[in-house]
């Protein structure tokens, strides 16, 4: 899904046949101005979906950015102005607010995250742990939020996991069907290999051609012991249950990447507002 599928299907969600409040008190000739108020700190993204919003619903709006998406913001800011069709701009607010709220609140707890990993080389991932239908947006948030996009979809990326190990048999068997099934569809993209436990990461290194290797719920002992087992022959990623409060101590381990779902799917949306502007 692109963004104009994504507000074209939003908005027929949200419209359906008329606005008809709106309509109903709002004359069709009117003229307003309004503009996008934020209520607390955090770092503003989807100003370039708002206006995407506003443009599909209306192209005569005129819309006016303040800040640019990534920058910090705080209660009392404005973020951007638009003026037209004071029906064309209710008929917008909720969907534009939707996206603005939710992907700010995606690269606030981001940057949390980034700037824990500051003074190490650790790159921090988002998950396909997202909100269906908008996933599209909330990844977007990620990057604007200093963060790094794992795989998109089930279609990117081959990601063998525990599941797909335990239906095949082993991790052997998973990864040469693999290796033929990519080679025979003339695929190519990345193998990500999940494991349990040490044990798991070594058979995964005795068979090879794979580009990373998950270490799923490793603590922090078994995780640096994996690092140095793996040395540097393939990317190391560390998931499962990683927070704020641990996310350091597994940086300190050496992985190249962290993932985490939280940040997509436990973000607290920032509170923005639309307010009309009345000379």
């Amino acid at each position: 899904m692109n963004l104009s599928d994504f507000i074209e299907n939003a908005l027929k969600e949200d419209i359906g046949n008329g606005d008809h409040t709106s309509m109903a008190c709002v004359s069709a000739s009117e003229i307003g101005e309004a503009k996008i108020l934020i209520k607390e700190p955090g770092i503003i993204a989807g100003l370039k979906v708002a206006e995407a919003v506003l443009k599909t619903v209306d192209e005569n709006l005129i819309i006016s950015h303040i800040v640019n998406d990534g920058e910090t913001v705080a209660n009392g800011d404005i973020v951007l102005t638009v003026k037209g069709s004071s029906l064309s701009i209710l008929k917008a607010e909720r969907l534009v607010l939707n996206c603005l709220q939710r992907m700010s609140g995606v690269a606030t707890l981001t940057s949390e995250y980034v700037k824990l990993l500051e003074p190490y080389e650790t790159k921090i991932l988002d998950t396909r742990k997202t909100t269906p239908g908008f996933r599209l947006l909330e990844k977007e948030a990620v990057k604007i939020g200093g963060g790094n996009n794992h795989r998109f979809g089930l279609y990117d990326m081959v990601m063998i996991k525990n599941n797909h190990v335990d239906y095949c048999g082993g991790i052997s068997q998973a990864i040469i069907k693999t290796k033929a099934y990519l080679s025979t569809n003339n695929l190519n993209i990345p193998i990500e290999v999940e494991s349990r436990n040490l044990t798991e990461v070594q058979e995964i290194l005795n068979e090879g051609g794979v580009n990373r290797i998950m270490l799923d719920n490793f603590n922090y002992e078994q995780t640096s012991k994996a690092v140095t087992l793996i040395d540097g022959r393939y990317e190391t990623e560390s998931s499962g249950n990683i927070t704020k409060s641990t996310i350091v101590e597994y940086a300190k381990c050496g992985v190249d990447f962290i993932s985490v779902g939280a940040l997509t799917h436990s973000y607290t949306s920032l509170d923005i507002s639309l307010r009309a502007i009345n000379d």
